[in-house]
């Protein structure tokens, strides 16, 4: 039983934690009571792997014995499963965790190869990098299995000869590869070195990932054999196209080349998170989240400049050839010079990449974020929130306030009107407990009306919270007065309205009330911040909804509401990536390999069909 291996203490706070771990791909790493790493692991789901090790039996001793020393859990999220495991072969080799499986250099990746022989080069792949063979290497490849795929696809196409150098000497007549049209027999010179050659290019084009043809090719084959009703043909070429795609996918957790420092900032609720991401050689190494203690009404860039200041003059002695950022810094120039001066090396500081960097600089903020929503969700955190609300209402109520519930109403221009509940208590959002509530039956963008009718569905059965936080001023905060005073329960909570500040500012909003004068809390108050991120949190989860609807609404395809989108980008969209839930997986950067589709286009293009 876990229960035996773990004290309460430890069993507590890891169980809160796992709690907070995102569904989402991702390596996580088992650390010890001195910050030692125990174990690297990947998974397609952080939350549902980590949590098995937890579970109510375990029946490998190794497991035990690594649960057992377990004091502290980190994450680094990625954008694919790919790449999770990727990463996590570089942890490995940098970190050699006990409990790993180790394995010795690089024989745990397959590289693809075209030897140096003249004038007749041989394709070939295999494990390790250069040991035995010289020639042109490629990869490493994540997927052995696509990776040998794409070696017979390139075999029909380009026609390389894949034999080994004694069976090539030997042959006096051509074989088998030969006669099935793999391979023009350059052992008995039916193919000249000239023409050898160009194939040769065009493997190697491909390789690189130049394979814009091969695609168009691949394409027009698929859709000639539909139109010929062939269906079976036309399924074998839509698999060999998504095969191209998972062998040519650029990893951004393994790159050839580039040493830097990423570093992205994000801030809620009157907290600030900053994430470091290292990355040397090319690799990803692993990142660490500060939250450092800056004024977070600031403009992001300012507080990121500071953090930069403490980090490399106080924290770090390790300055990379270049620092990649989030955000522009106000003192850019300065800081650069004055780091170069410190470090006695030369660094360049970028707001502006492309291609990896790009990749790298989306790692870093998607981790930024979740490390950020985690600690919105830590349970110390959450109880000093609680306990500064309950100082700052103490004068209009003395309600135990735990169970916290918010409404929201979301609609474009009354359009597919959604309400919203969300429902907070001391251990974080009950998720469970959210509900959605489309409306009907009143005038499109009738806010009123929409929040009587959620409440009056909310609150017919169900018992009212300790605090009830309505999204609005005086207005929506009346009409939740009436919807409780005809069910007779309007003093079984404390009702309190969150209108926005000047300007729509987060940080100045102002608490209204029944029977009290309104409350402007400073922009530092936890008990504000608490309330901000409750009704953020009540916004996204209506707006998510709404969005949903009005889409559904609007087309039976999503694609066709996406603006520059024809009917032609449309179809070469599906041709290109084999279907819509295939189109949905895909990265802004592989949206860019379709014809036509260009990089603000593909952004556009991804943030809807994600959002």
């Amino acid at each position: 039983m876990v229960d035996d291996i773990l004290d309460n203490d430890t069993q507590k706070r890891l169980k809160h934690l796992i709690k907070r771990l995102p569904n989402l791909p991702g390596v996580y790493k088992m650390l010890g009571k001195n910050g030692d790493i125990l174990y690297v692991g990947k998974a397609k789901s952080l939350k549902s792997r980590v949590n098995s090790y937890f579970a109510k039996t375990i029946d490998h001793p190794k497991t035990r014995a690594l649960v057992a020393r377990i004091h502290d859990i980190e994450t680094i999220i990625t954008r694919s499963e790919t790449e999770a495991l990727l990463l996590e072969q570089n942890l490995i080799k940098e970190h050699r965790p006990p409990y790993n499986v180790l394995l010795r250099d690089d024989k745990s990746y397959l590289y693809v190869f075209i030897s140096a022989d003249k004038p007749y080069p041989r394709l070939a792949f295999g494990r390790g990098k250069g040991n035995h063979q010289k020639g042109r290497f490629f990869g490493p490849f994540p997927s052995a299995h696509a990776a040998k795929e794409t070696l017979v696809l390139m075999q029909k196409m380009f026609q390389m000869r894949q034999c080994s150098n004694t069976f090539f000497r030997a042959r006096k007549r051509p074989c088998l590869e030969y006669q099935i049209k793999r391979c023009r027999a350059p052992c008995v010179g039916f193919v000249s070195p000239e023409e050898y050659n160009e194939d040769v290019n065009n493997t190697i084009r491909f390789l690189k990932g130049d394979s814009s043809d091969i695609h168009n090719a691949l394409i027009e084959k698929m859709e000639a054999a539909a139109e010929a009703l062939d269906f079976e043909k036309a399924v074998f070429y839509r698999d060999q196209l998504s095969m191209l795609r998972e062998v040519q996918a650029r990893q951004a957790v393994y790159t050839v080349q580039g040493e830097a420092d990423v570093i992205a900032i994000t801030s809620q609720a009157g907290i600030t998170c900053v994430n470091v991401l290292t990355v040397r050689g090319g690799r990803v190494l692993g990142g660490k989240n500060y939250f450092p203690d800056v004024d977070s009404t600031l403009p992001l860039s300012e507080n990121l400049s500071e953090f930069i200041s403490s980090f490399y003059f106080q924290v770090t002695d390790d300055l990379p050839s270049e620092i990649i950022l989030s955000h522009e810094l106000p003192d850019q120039t300065a800081i650069s010079e004055a780091l170069a001066a410190h470090f006695d090396s030369k660094v360049v500081i970028k707001t502006s990449v492309r291609e990896q960097r790009a990749d790298w600089l989306d790692l870093a903020q998607l981790n930024a974020n979740n490390a950020l929503k985690t600690k919105l969700g830590d349970y110390l955190e959450l109880n000093a929130r609680f306990n500064a609300l309950k100082d700052v209402l103490s004068g209009v109520t003395d309600r135990t306030i735990d169970r916290i519930e918010c409404f929201d109403i979301s609609h474009t221009m009354g359009e597919a009107t959604i309400g919203s509940c969300v429902v907070f208590d001391q251990g974080g959002a009950r998720k469970r407990d959210y509900r959605q509530y489309a409306i009907h039956g009143i005038q499109g963008g009738d806010d009123y009306a929409a929040m009587k009718q959620v409440l009056e569905r909310r609150y017919k059965k169900q018992p009212l919270p300790d605090l009830l936080l309505i999204d609005g001023g005086k207005g929506q905060l009346n009409m939740a007065k009436e919807v409780l005073e005809s069910f007779g329960i309007l003093n079984d909570t404390l009702l309190i309205g969150v209108a926005k500040g000047e300007g729509r500012k987060a940080g100045l909003e102002v608490l209204h009330f029944i029977d009290h004068p309104p409350l402007d809390l400073p922009m530092d108050s936890k008990a504000l911040h608490l309330i901000m991120n409750i009704r953020d949190e009540a916004h996204r989860f209506a707006i998510t909804a709404h969005r949903k609807k009005r889409d559904k609404r609007r087309s039976s395809s999503v694609l066709e509401v996406i603006p520059g989108l024809g009917e032609k980008r449309r179809r070469d969209l599906l041709n290109h990536f084999g279907g819509i839930q295939q189109l949905l997986g895909a990265s802004e950067q592989e949206l860019c390999g379709v014809n036509g589709i260009g990089p603000v286009l593909a952004k556009t293009i991804y943030k809807v069909l994600h959002e």
